[in-house]
């Protein structure tokens, strides 16, 4: 694949059938056997073809040279695996070769073998016009010969025809020695981008599965509204599109257009799309959109922008949660402090004190910890004593963001602004008892102190931190309720009124039977409340409404 990617045919055949040979022996063996056995009435036809094109290029005055040759024995192999049929079932086992001295002769030539035999519908394929990212540059077409046989026939300039064989490399060459000649930079792009994924991923393994995701693009070619070929692989999105434009294009895309129709982010392009960009200053990627693009490029760079605004946010949850345990500690972050922190950063592998602030925000560690290798610096301060692991949790809970707007709902105590999450587990609400986690990577997670999980999760106290409410008028959560009720009119009319007088809103509800406890009817609401004790209102009236068996809250 490599080899293919670099435009080096000749390198690329011989490859895959040494592969071929020694990976799959039974089937390489069996089918040279099927081959050579008609090797003698293949070639016969293959010498009619040729001496036939010769003499109609010949007349036509178009000077050229023509090689014939049998399909190679993987080439093969692969069409056979691929449609299902047998050697006998494959009729285009010639190719022919045409090899002139101009693009123009080029057209000319594939007049010709049209003139003479008559094409093969959808196997004419210009990639003269249209040229692979590897620098390949060939007219193909598949044509139905004498005696029925079916032939492909390429076409290319000598130029051409050195790149095919020989690879990107040959363009280079012959590009040193035609001093006037400029090397085309859009040709050449995707060696560019294997020199730039190298550059941005310090991890082989990371370049290795990048280079894979782009080995084998079934391509599409769209346009730009002005006209210049974009060329993708199969299935690629807009947002694909905008980041092969331009990396600024792509962090802005905020939309797009096809063919004059404004399309989503997720449509597939085909062949012949005209895309046009919508762009928004100061937009920037989703993570989402790693799940979207087909393009390494493109997702090496949404990589890059995710990257840095992840690590940005860890640098400042960081700092915050050192500076509030430093002051719970009464160990000085001043100027001594940060000579002090710079040592023991250093003591961690990094060479800045932002990289240990990123690694406190990604939880790899916790600002206890450090803060103790500061202690003795700190005029013997004594360090706390840490509090008893416990068993590690099997699974880590999901979080959900905090809902904070205008005002806070939530904060570390003694620090504002630190990235803290409501998790989906326990969902606490205001009121509620609540006890703080450093997650990895995703600031504090706020638990109830009732939660199932908390007791796992507080297996290594260093990560424990004190969290409290904090005023926020208007703020209003969503809470999901089961209601089991008996099966009769005026029950759900009870229900929404209990939630009226309460001014709460229903934002979701579902009823239906439930079969398990004797077809008593069960009503699936999600509500919206302002705390704990709004909440317990709410469950205490239903539970008293005529008809109501249960009411549970669903976390």
């Amino acid at each position: 694949p490599i080899a293919h990617r670099l435009g080096m045919g000749k390198v690329r055949g011989e490859l895959e059938d040494l592969a071929f040979r020694f990976l799959e022996p039974e089937a390489s063996a069996d089918l040279m056997r099927e081959v050579e056995s008609r090797r003698h009435e293949i070639e016969a036809v293959l010498t009619q073809v040729q001496r036939t094109v010769e003499e109609k290029l010949r007349q036509e005055g178009i000077p050229a040279r023509v090689e014939g040759r049998v399909k190679r024995l993987y080439s093969i192999y692969q069409k056979m695996k691929r449609q299902k049929i047998g050697l006998d079932q494959i009729y285009d086992l010639l190719a022919l070769r045409i090899i002139t001295d101009s693009v123009l002769n080029c057209y000319a030539a594939l007049g010709v073998i049209h003139k003479e035999w008559t094409p093969i519908p959808g196997r004419i394929k210009d990639f003269i016009a249209i040229p692979r990212p590897n620098l390949y540059r060939s007219l193909h077409t598949s044509v139905i010969g004498p005696g029925g046989h079916a032939f492909e026939v390429q076409i290319r300039t000598e130029e051409m025809h050195r790149i095919a064989e020989e690879g990107i490399a040959a363009h280079w060459k012959y590009k040193e020695g035609h001093k006037g000649a400029g090397v085309d930079e859009q040709r050449i792009a995707w060696l560019r981008q294997l020199v730039e994924w190298q550059q941005e991923m310090r991890a082989p393994g990371d370049f290795l599965s990048t280079l894979k995701l782009d080995l084998y693009p079934e391509e599409v070619c769209c346009f730009t509204p002005r006209g210049k070929v974009i060329v993708l692989p199969k299935d690629a999105t807009p947002i694909d599109f905008a980041y092969a434009i331009h990396s600024d294009v792509g962090h802005a895309c905020v939309g797009a257009k096809v063919n004059g129709r404004i399309v989503p982010l997720r449509y597939a392009l085909r062949n012949g799309d005209v895309v046009e960009i919508l762009t928004q200053s100061g937009h920037m990627p989703s993570k989402d959109w790693l799940s979207i693009v087909k393009t390494s490029r493109a997702r090496n760079k949404i990589k890059h922008v995710i990257n840095a605004a992840e690590r940005a946010r860890a640098i400042e949850i960081g700092a915050k949660l050192l500076e509030k345990e430093a002051r719970r500690m009464g160990v000085g972050l001043g100027r001594a402090g940060k000579t002090e922190l710079e040592r023991v950063a250093a003591e961690y592998g990094y060479s800045k004190i932002e990289d240990l602030h990123a690694a406190l925000g990604y939880g790899r560690f916790s600002p206890r910890q450090i803060l103790q290798k500061l202690v003795p610096a700190a005029e013997g301060t004594a360090a706390p004593t840490p509090e008893p692991a416990k068993p590690p949790p099997a699974t880590p809970p999901a979080a959900a963001p905090a809902e904070s707007s205008e005002g806070v709902i939530l904060k570390v105590k003694g620090a504002d602004d630190v990235l803290l999450y409501r998790a989906k587990c326990c969902n606490p609400l205001p009121g509620e008892s609540i006890v703080g986690y450093i997650t990895r990577g995703k600031g504090v997670a706020v638990h109830s102190t009732n939660c199932t999980n908390v007791q796992s999760l507080m297996y290594d106290a260093e990560r424990r931190i004190e969290v409290e409410w904090a005023r926020s008028p208007g703020e209003t959560f969503a809470v999901r309720m089961l209601v089991h009720t008996d099966d009769r009119p005026g029950v759900l009319n009870q229900l929404t009124g209990i939630l009226a007088e309460e001014q709460s809103n229903i934002k979701n509800l579902e009823a239906g039977s439930d079969h398990a406890r004797g077809g008593l009817a069960v009503i699936d609401m999600t509500v919206e409340v302002k705390d704990k004790k709004q909440l317990e209102r709410i469950v205490s009236a239903m539970r008293r409404a005529s008809g109501v068996r249960d009411v549970q809250r669903v976390l």
